[in-house]
């Protein structure tokens, strides 16, 4: 599936790449700082998720596993200069992906096996990934 297939609202609402395609990592890796595993809570255990935390593909297991990096659920994705922020996309009521807000105001997220982009919230919501189904926050690291 080509990409603009996939995010059709990426040309509407643009976007720019910020690292090629890579397998190393997924989306719900890259929205929690990391590089190094993909994240996801399949049952059989195949990907990293962190310890203690519910397995399964829910909102709940997603809050769960953010919240477990110091992560709490909030009400949008507005900016707030003082907070990193996560938006949990879901599709037909499933998790589907996770992007991380920049201190900008736009967002970064890595696109299956494609490349990472910045984009608005809208520009990758649509059939692959659903809508936005949630968001979280804590506190921006110190640089």
């Amino acid at each position: 599936m080509a990409l603009h297939n996939a995010f059709p609202s990426l040309a509407d609402e643009g976007f720019t790449e910020t690292s090629p395609a890579t397998t190393d990592y997924n989306c719900i890796a890259w929205a929690a700082g990391r590089t190094d595993d993909v994240w996801w809570p399949d049952a059989e255990g195949l990907g990293y998720w962190p310890e203690g935390v519910l397995r399964g593909e829910t909102l709940e297991a997603f809050y769960l596993a953010f919240e477990s990096l110091g992560y709490v659920r909030c009400a949008g994705g507005e900016l707030e200069p003082e907070f990193e922020k996560v938006a949990l996309y879901a599709l037909d009521g499933r998790p589907k992906h996770a992007a991380r807000q920049l201190p900008d105001g736009s967002w970064t997220s890595k696109l299956g096996q494609w490349i990472d982009i910045t984009h608005s919230l809208r520009g990758v919501a649509g059939p692959v990934y659903g809508q936005v189904a949630g968001f979280l926050k804590r506190p921006r690291p110190s640089p």
